[in-house]
């Protein structure tokens, strides 16, 4: 019976995020919400799917119709190892050629080195009481980790330390800074500040990547590790580079299939350690705990973040216990989609929606001013730009709700031009 691809089929969900997530991300990233989910159905009636986070996953954010016309007749493992061709289609690639052999996906990747994956909680940063009650929650449901965003309009020392002192001693913190330490004169001595705290394992992209002698010299003065994106992601420096000059730990790896394999045997060979981030439903994470059972250096815990969502578009539970999440052992990703959840969550396709409408934000200085945007964009150029205070103590974010008054609509309008700098602020 042939196995070749006979039909290529997708269609969009928008999945419901809690409520904690839900408020937080609404600034900055709303449209984590969508996913396009791909079937491919071949000619001897078995089916794979994959997905892409519409907005974010690695490669094409759709199916294209070059990548259909590529791989309608080939046999997908012929086309799967193409990174080129995006997530979804490239993960129901390799699901549709493992259910052919009736083996679970992993052993099309390698050989088997462990049967329980390390994962991390994920949030965006976010005030220190919504951190705990999303890290309470983490414990509760088995996790040991949690990776998160540290941001200079929250003073990030002081909610640290009360996360700190509310989540028990074991459990780890990956403190991502997306480049926003800026330089080495600014970050050491917040870097410094922050490892104080035990819980604190791990500094992620602190400064631009690009800045290779920064990192060796924060790498030499920090006893907690360093991490950064390999060159497939937001980094620009290649792995090979970064590990010549010494400028950090470990990576965080991100991409088609062909491209983590490669970097991980990189990784293996100068015995760095690295954790998995790929991102979406329980379908991305399936996928990614398949590449974590095969990838020896995968000691890091992975970021898959399908904990932000109310309810996932899989029906397939995935086991965490003691911060490792159990490897399915069915053919292919090992997991059963939920079409209930498919039907209630369906929609058509849609342009990106960003920014959040009617949504005013205000940055509370500790000297008692105020600074008000639209959207986290405005707020990040401003930042990075060097055009606000450097993490300074004191600082917080709110969202300002809409009372309906002309005040609230006057600053609303002046801030979708750029920040609105008061020291009496109105709200």
């Amino acid at each position: 019976m042939a196995h070749n691809v006979k039909r290529i089929d997708t269609f969009w969900v928008e999945l419901p995020l809690r409520p904690i997530p839900a408020r937080n991300m609404q600034r900055e990233i709303p449209h984590w919400t969508l996913f396009e989910i791909c079937q491919v159905t071949l000619e001897s009636g078995v089916v794979g799917f994959g997905e892409t986070m519409v907005y974010y996953t690695w490669g094409p954010s759709t199916v294209s119709d070059a990548a259909r016309n590529a791989v309608i007749g080939k046999h997908p493992a012929e086309m799967m190892w193409d990174d080129s061709l995006g997530s979804g289609l490239q993960i129901a690639l390799f699901d549709a050629a493992a259910k052919v052999l009736d083996a679970p996906l992993h052993q099309l990747l390698g050989k088997m080195h462990r049967d329980r994956c390390h994962i991390s909680w994920w949030d965006i940063d976010m005030p220190a009481q919504d951190w705990i009650s999303e890290c309470q929650l983490a414990i509760s449901q088995g996790y040991n980790s949690f990776k998160t965003k540290g941001r200079p309009w929250f003073d990030v020392v002081e909610n640290t330390r009360k996360l700190c002192q509310a989540v028990p001693a074991h459990f780890e913190i990956d403190m991502d800074f997306n480049g926003f330490g800026v330089d080495t004169a600014h970050c050491t001595r917040l870097l410094k500040e922050l490892e104080q705290f035990p819980q604190v394992v791990m500094f992620e992209s602190p400064i631009p990547h690009s800045d290779v002698a920064g990192y060796k010299f924060l790498r030499q003065h920090t006893h907690v590790p360093i991490s950064m994106h390999t060159a497939t992601h937001f980094g620009d420096t290649p792995i090979e580079t970064a590990i010549r000059e010494e400028m950090v730990d470990g990576f965080v790896m991100c991409g088609g299939v062909s491209r983590i394999l490669r970097e991980s045997h990189v990784c293996q060979v100068h015995n760095r350690s690295f954790f998995l981030q790929i991102v979406g439903t329980r379908i991305a994470t399936a996928f990614a705990l398949h590449l974590g059972a095969v990838l020896e250096h995968a000691r890091w815990p992975a970021v898959n973040c399908h904990q932000l969502y109310e309810r996932d578009c899989v029906q397939t539970p995935l086991e965490v216990s003691n911060g490792l999440a159990r490897v399915p052992s069915g053919p292919g990703l090992g997991i059963t989609l939920d079409p209930e959840a498919i039907e209630q969550f369906r929609v058509e396709p849609r342009a990106k929606p960003y920014p959040a409408p009617e949504l005013l934000i205000a940055i509370r200085w500790p000297t008692g001013t105020t600074t008000y945007y639209n959207h986290a964009a405005q707020y990040w150029a401003d930042w990075l730009g060097g055009r606000l205070p450097f993490f300074p103590r004191g600082v917080y974010l709110e969202h300002i709700a809409n009372d309906g008054s002309s005040a609230w609509q006057e600053l609303y309008a002046q801030a979708q031009q750029g920040a609105v700098h008061l020291s009496q602020p109105p709200f």
